[in-house]
């Protein structure tokens, strides 16, 4: 994976491969519908969604997952699903061999959302 600081999420995107790139398209799609008022932006050199200026949710790629961030593990209507995942307290880890579950990227940003 290439570190430098894309300019846009474009431009971030198009440094995975093919397979990656889709997954990362697809969960960029995501946040929009559920957060249609989301701005786009890079910050610590990452894809971010805000809203009026507030960090509204995070995601990137490595090597074997893509990272949702921050992830309400916390919360009852939550921990189930996310203890499956590997990831610190506020960051979920989707490995990249297994379905990606955009339904519930979906719901933390709708959740994410509510709290802003």
């Amino acid at each position: 994976m290439d570190r430098r600081t894309a300019a846009d999420i474009d431009e971030y995107i198009s440094w995975f491969p093919d397979d990656v790139r889709k997954i990362l398209t697809k969960i960029r799609s995501t946040i929009k519908k559920a957060a249609p008022k989301a701005v786009e932006s890079i910050s610590y050199q990452i894809p971010t969604f805000k809203v009026d200026g507030k960090v509204l949710i995070y995601f990137a790629a490595f090597t074997k997952h893509v990272s949702v961030y921050p992830a309400p593990r916390d919360v009852d209507e939550f921990k189930d699903e996310l203890k499956v995942y590997k990831g610190g307290k506020g960051t979920v880890q989707f490995p990249l061999d297994a379905p990606i579950p955009y339904d519930l990227i979906s719901r933390i940003v709708k959740f994410r959302m509510a709290r802003l």
